[in-house]
């Protein structure tokens, strides 16, 4: 669907792109109901996701969304039934299509200043990561009623865009990938300069590194959540494959080398952690796009994508020395990942106005 381009009055030099490990108010989550996603796998999924609220509930609020009263109700006794009780956790009665809230609500920007409204929220076009699964137009209404319920002006664009594409450093830093955002089943009437300067204007970015290619098995087009994250001002983690007969073992390897020759919006080089590719796994559409960098950073948690898999112990240990005051918990995905996505993909964070 359409949508209007947002509103002139609007000054968006008046705001900022936070990131992720800044306080939140509350976390989005999207209850899972779509069986076709998760093949025979619903069940431990919507396990996975009970383990995922657990985690969260204790630093933050989560706006879990139901699709309909009836599943309200069902998430209701799952959640009593797992014990899981918190005035942190709030239903709310949002139709979707699916469970990837990260790329289908809303995305919020802080203002720099205290002037009002001290935060908005962008409403993108949400169009199923290039028209590859439908319907989605529940989805891609999603910001609109997300931000009615919590009271948050909503800008809509005409232009697509999803969350999982982007990672801000708060600072003016973006990190994306070529493979994503310049892919025709995006926006093709906008050429590469052209997006720049959406994202510049619209997001408040001075400077966009461009990474090449994602995954192998991932159906988004490369997005940036699974191969490359900020964890610091300055500092980027990266996944790499050192197996040089996968299909990852390339394409992260010219990413590295894009990072390593690359500097943030206050002309510093990045501090790049490599963070090992789980071994491969095959689930129930194809190569699932399993990776540890797909990690949710919350107020108490950063919640880390596991595998069983000898990568998980280390990747835990590389990242906890980031987060002084946050748990680092791994969170077995491999129900979860056999969507093709992982904790990141799911949650969507609202910044707390500070």
């Amino acid at each position: 669907m359409s949508k209007i381009s947002p509103a002139p009055e609007v000054d968006w030099s008046a705001y900022r792109f936070p990131a992720e490990w800044e306080k939140h108010e509350a976390t989005f989550l999207a209850w899972p109901h779509n069986a076709e996603t998760w093949p025979g796998l619903l069940e431990p999924v919507q396990e996975t996701y009970l383990e995922i609220i657990r985690a969260l509930i204790p630093g933050e609020k989560v706006f879990l969304l139901a699709k309909d009263c009836e599943a309200a109700e069902v998430i209701q006794q799952r959640l009593k039934k797992a014990k899981i009780q918190s005035p942190n956790l709030q239903i709310l009665t949002i139709p979707s299509d699916d469970a990837w809230v990260r790329d289908s609500g809303p995305i919020f920007m802080l203002r720099r200043d205290s002037g009002k409204p001290r935060r908005i929220a962008h409403d993108f076009i949400f169009n199923s990561w290039g028209r590859k699964y439908g319907p989605w137009d529940k989805d891609d209404v999603i910001p609109v009623a997300a931000c009615r319920m919590t009271d948050t002006p909503c800008i809509p664009h005409d232009f697509v865009l999803e969350g999982g594409s982007l990672d801000t450093d708060g600072m003016g830093t973006l990190l994306t990938t070529e493979q994503c955002l310049l892919n025709p089943n995006r926006n093709s009437s906008h050429d590469r300069k052209a997006i720049e300067e959406r994202l510049q204007q619209w997001l408040g970015i001075q400077k966009i590194i461009w990474l090449n290619d994602g995954l192998e098995g991932d159906d988004t087009d490369g997005h940036i959540d699974d191969i490359t994250r900020f964890i610091a001002p300055g500092v980027v983690a990266a996944v790499v494959e050192p197996d040089t007969k996968d299909a990852n073992h390339a394409p992260l390897q010219e990413n590295l080398k894009r990072l390593r020759h690359a500097h943030d919006s206050r002309g510093n080089p990045l501090k790049v952690i490599e963070l090992p590719m789980p071994p491969r796994s095959d689930g129930p559409h194809h190569r699932n796009p399993a990776s540890h960098a797909n990690f949710y950073i919350g107020n108490a948690a950063v919640l880390v994508p596991v595998f069983q898999s000898p990568t998980d112990s280390i990747v835990l240990d590389l990242l906890r020395p980031y987060f002084p005051g946050r748990e680092v918990v791994g969170i077995d995905c491999q129900a979860l990942v056999a969507g093709l996505g992982a904790i990141h993909c799911i949650t969507q964070q609202m910044p707390a106005i500070v």
